[in-house]
């Protein structure tokens, strides 16, 4: 079987749900890669808010963004509920990159079980590699995880 990016392939019909499977299983690795680095992202947001607001007074005025609302709070107040937001979201982090090496393995087997070679793969070529994406793609846009405005 002979897998394309875009989910046809030169097999008989019979073929065609091992190739569908194998390409819902590669779309769900990048799904998870995306969201790994949009929480990094966050992360170095948040890093850069609590760096910030270290060298600042404890009691003085700043804003939160707490559901879409702008809530006035103390750096003190502030400060410890970011530092727990920075290492819940490393927490999710980690149990994403946990279960993409789990979907690169089974990736892999399948790949094995099945016989499925890459558009562009030599007959020799490629057994016992991922065909997953490395992890380092980076994610378009930002999202505000920290929402904090000093005054």
């Amino acid at each position: 079987i002979i897998a394309q990016q875009t989910g046809s392939c030169v097999a008989p019909p019979g073929k065609l749900s091992v190739v569908a499977t194998f390409q819902r299983m590669r779309q769900e690795q990048r799904n998870m890669a995306s969201k790994a680095a949009e929480l990094e992202m966050d992360i170095n947001e948040h890093s850069l808010v609590i760096d910030t607001l270290k060298e600042v007074d404890s009691s003085r005025k700043c804003f939160r963004l707490v559901g879409g609302v702008l809530v006035e709070r103390t750096v003190k107040e502030v400060l410890p509920a970011l530092e727990n937001n920075k290492e819940q979201i490393s927490k999710v982090i980690e149990t994403i990159n946990t279960q993409m090496q789990a979907k690169g393995r089974e990736l892999t087997e399948y790949r094995e079980r099945y016989n499925i070679r890459l558009v562009g793969e030599g007959e020799g070529e490629g057994q016992g590699q991922s065909a997953a994406p490395s992890g380092n793609s980076e994610g378009g846009g930002s999202k505000s995880g920290a929402g904090v405005l000093v005054s």
